[in-house]
């Protein structure tokens, strides 16, 4: 079995050094590279956003290019202290328990998407009500950009050979040095195409084509039901956390149980966007 498999793994991995150079007795990894690139991005991304006052509710944004610089800082501490703490709640609480220290060791990875996401949601809440601004409207412009964000911490996650997908003998099976002598699907690939490529051109289209910031909360729906419905159907093809394993069924994830509840939230948001703007319509 390992041998067919192998000879299936036509796409070979790159041997990328996860640190991309350092600075005396620093080393800057390519995954923290990943979370600047995704943030500078997402930041001028929203500031273009901002500036064009046609695509908000009554032709005017309710959010500057100042309001953006301020969130910065806000928006990284949620997403790396809610990345941290949900990566030791959902995978890694039977061994923080036995080692609380180990909750710590941030330098031997171990982030959430989930926690970071209810980091970041956490800290537009206070930073809107701080400012004054429309928390749906906040939500919306944020939700816009996260894309980028997915997209460079999933070729992160394949650049350190990390996260990879299950056993696999299609085409483009990669063998990762960190799983074994088998080829594997690369899902951290299938996740930087759905969760950030695509993700963000559908939720530009509906921000561009549709206005869809003149319907505070109909962005922020898209995008919590589009990454759900994404990180579900990748899961079926992504090796699940050693340490959990598969919770039920021979199939069902921590992943996908996570995601589960943001596609309820996303198709909630959405409908009820869609309602109120019918009754003041």
């Amino acid at each position: 079995m390992t041998e067919i498999l192998k000879t299936f793994a036509l796409m070979p991995f790159p041997q990328i050094d996860p640190v991309a150079f350092s600075l005396g007795p620093i080393a800057v990894h390519w995954y923290g590279l990943a979370y600047v690139a995704g943030i500078l991005c997402g930041w001028l991304y929203a500031r273009r956003l901002a500036a064009n006052d046609s695509l908000w509710p009554h032709e005017r944004s309710p959010i500057t290019a100042a309001h953006l610089d301020d969130f910065l800082v806000w928006v990284a501490v949620g997403i790396v202290l809610g990345g941290r703490l949900g990566y030791v709640l959902f995978y890694d609480l039977a061994a923080v328990s036995e080692n609380p220290v180990r909750a710590l060791e941030i330098w031997n990875g171990g982030m959430s998407f989930h926690g970071g996401f209810l980091g970041a949601t956490l800290a537009m809440v206070f930073f809107s009500r701080r400012n004054g601004i429309p928390v749906l409207s906040m939500f919306d412009i944020v939700s816009a950009v996260v894309p980028f964000g997915l997209f460079f911490g999933r070729i992160a996650n394949f650049i350190n050979g990390e996260l990879w997908g299950r056993l696999s003998d299609v085409p483009w099976a990669v063998v990762f040095p960190t799983g074994g002598p088998f080829s594997r699907h690369p899902s951290q690939l299938y996740e930087a195409a759905l969760e950030g490529i695509l993700l963000l051109l559908v939720l530009a289209a509906l921000v561009f084509g549709m206005k869809a910031f003149k319907r505070p909360g109909f962005v922020s729906g898209a995008f919590v039901c589009g990454y759900g419905l994404s990180r579900i159907f990748v899961e079926f093809f992504r090796e699940p956390d050693a340490q959990l394993g598969y919770l039920a069924f021979g199939w069902l994830t921590m992943g996908m149980l996570l995601s589960l509840p943001m596609v309820v939230l996303g198709l909630w948001l959405m409908l009820r966007t869609r309602l109120r703007a019918a009754a003041d319509a």
